[in-house]
C-alpha cells in the first residue's frame, strides 16, 4: 500500500499560509492539516489543531519541559504516525508554527525514531512550501528584531532573530508562494534575493497557484526536505553570480586560517548590508575543527561542525562520503590537506569587495603562518567553545534546535 504524502508548510505570514492550505484542501479533499501552535510553549502548553474533511479539532497539550524537542517527540511525530495508518488520509500537511524553520523539523522527520523507525518510512516526504509576503519579507530578512520582540513563540533560550527564521524558511523551500502585495521594485528585489537564496525552488504567486501546490512535479534536483551536509557545495542549484537590483552573491575562499581576534573584528562586515552568509571556516587556534558560519540580517552564529579529514587520519577518510572525499582530493593542499575557508555571501546594497577585503585582512599573515601550529594555538580566541555577544549561557537543548554543537552568536 502506498504511503500518504507529507507536505511541510511554513512562513511568517499566517494569512498567506491559511490561503495556501485552502488551495491544497480544494485540490484534494482527503487532506489532513496538522498544526502545533507554540505561542504558549514557554509555559509548557502547546495547542494542537487537526483538520480533516469536516473535522476541526483543537487539543491543549501539557509538556513536561516546554521545549521544541518535547513537542516533536511527545506529540507531533506520534500524530504523524497515527495519520499514516492504512485508514488515514491520502495527504498530510504539516503546518509549522511561524517561529519554526523547516530544516530542523525535516531532520527530525528523517532521523528521530517512532516505534523503531523514522516517520519518513511511513510517509512520503514530498517537500517544503514556504509562504513569503512580498510586502514585508525583505524587511524581515534584513532586520535585527528578535522573535520575542515580534511576539512570536518564545522557545527556551531562543535568541534567533526574525531574519534568521525568514531566511531559513525561504532557503529550504521547494516551492515559494508569494502571498502578499508589493510594488514592482520591491517585488523585483525580493525575486532577485530568492533566486540566489533558493535557486532550486519553484516560485509562484498565490493567484497563479495550481496543482503544483501538491508538489507532485518538482524538478529532479529538488531538495524535498533533505538537509545539506556541511561539506556539500555552498552554491546549491547554480544560482546566478551577477548583480541584480543591488543583490549579489559572492564566494570568499582561502587556503590559510583565520586569526580568531581579527575575524571577530571582521564579523561586522557580514552584518552590514548582507542578507545571508554561510560557509565553512578554519580558525588558527583550532586546526582540527571545521566551524560553520551562518548569518541572516542582524544575527550571526558560528559553531563546531566536525573535523577536517586532514586532522582525522585514515578513519575519518573512510567514514566520509564519496562526494566529500572527491572534493577533498581535488583541492588537497600538501600542508593543510582539505582545510580551507569557503564562505558564500548574499549582499544587498553592500560592496562585495569590501566584505572580501575584511575577511582577507582576518587571515594569518605570512609571518604568522610561518610560525606554525604551536604559535597559532596561543593566539587570543574570543569565540570560546560557547560565546554570545553580550555574554550569556548556552541554550539548554542545541541538538533539538538542529544547531551545531557549539556556537558564537552576535546580534
Amino acid at each position: 500500500m502506498s504511503r500518504p504524502e507529507l507536505l511541510v508548510l511554513c512562513g511568517l505570514h499566517a494569512p498567506g499560509a491559511e490561503a495556501v492550505i485552502a488551495r491544497i484542501r480544494a485540490s484534494d479533499p482527503d487532506v489532513a492539516v496538522l498544526h502545533h501552535d507554540l505561542r504558549e510553549i514557554g509555559s509548557g502548553r502547546v495547542h494542537r489543531r487537526l483538520r480533516h474533511r469536516d473535522r476541526d479539532d483543537w487539543t491543549e497539550l501539557q509538556l513536561a519541559h516546554g521545549c521544541l524537542s518535547c513537542t516533536l517527540r511527545e506529540d507531533l511525530l506520534p500524530q504523524l504516525h497515527l495519520l499514516s495508518e492504512p485508514d488515514g488520509p491520502r495527504r498530510i500537511v504539516l503546518h509549522l508554527d511561524p517561529a519554526l524553520e523547516p530544516e530542523q523539523v525535516c531532520w527530525s522527520l528523517l532521523h528521530v525514531l517512532v516505534d523503531g523507525a523514522p516517520i519518513t518510512e511511513r510517509v512520503d516526504l514530498r517537500g517544503v512550501i514556504t509562504c513569503v509576503d512580498t510586502g514585508t519579507w525583505l524587511d524581515d530578512a534584513t532586520g535585527d528584531a528578535t522573535l520575542a520582540e515580534r511576539g512570536a513563540a518564545e522557545l527556551p533560550d531562543d535568541e534567533r532573530t526574525v531574519a534568521q527564521v525568514a531566511v531559513g524558511q525561504a532557503e529550504f523551500a521547494d516551492l515559494i508562494v508569494h502571498t502578499g502585495t508589493a510594488d514592482a521594485w520591491q517585488l523585483a528585489r525580493t525575486d532577485a534575493v530568492l533566486e540566489r537564496l533558493a535557486p532550486g525552488a519553484t516560485r509562484t504567486s498565490l493567484a497563479a497557484l495550481d496543482a503544483r501546490v501538491l508538489l507532485t512535479d518538482l524538478p529532479p534536483g529538488a531538495r524535498r526536505g533533505r538537509p545539506d551536509d556541511v561539506h556539500d557545495p555552498l552554491l546549491r542549484g547554480q544560482p546566478p553570480l551577477s548583480r541584480d537590483c543591488g543583490v549579489q552573491l559572492s564566494v570568499f575562499s582561502a587556503r590559510r586560517p583565520f586569526h580568531p581576534a581579527r575575524l571577530h573584528d571582521a564579523v561586522d562586515a557580514l552584518l552590514d548590508g548582507v542578507l545571508r552568509t554561510r560557509g565553512r571556516i578554519w580558525l588558527a587556534t583550532r586546526p582540527e575543527s571545521v566551524l560553520w558560519l551562518e548569518s541572516a540580517g542582524g544575527g550571526l552564529r558560528i559553531g563546531q561542525a566536525g573535523e577536517w579529514l586532514a586532522a582525522g587520519g585514515p578513519a575519518a577518510w573512510a567514514a566520509a562520503g564519496p562526494e566529500r572525499r572527491a572534493l577533498a582530493s581535488l583541492g588537497w593542499h600538501p600542508r593543510f590537506g582539505d582545510r580551507s575557508q569557503d564562505v558564500a555571501v548574499l549582499s544587498l546594497d553592500a560592496d562585495p569587495s569590501r566584505i572580501e577585503a575584511a575577511l582577507a585582512a582576518a587571515l594569518l599573515t605570512d609571518a604568522e603562518l610561518a610560525a606554525g601550529e604551536r604559535a597559532w594555538r596561543a593566539l587570543p580566541d574570543p569565540f570560546g567553545w560557547w560565546h554570545t555577544d553580550p555574554c550569556g549561557d548556552p541554550p539548554a537543548d542545541l541538538a533539538a534546535a538542529g544547531r551545531p554543537d557549539t556556537e558564537h552568536e552576535e546580534h
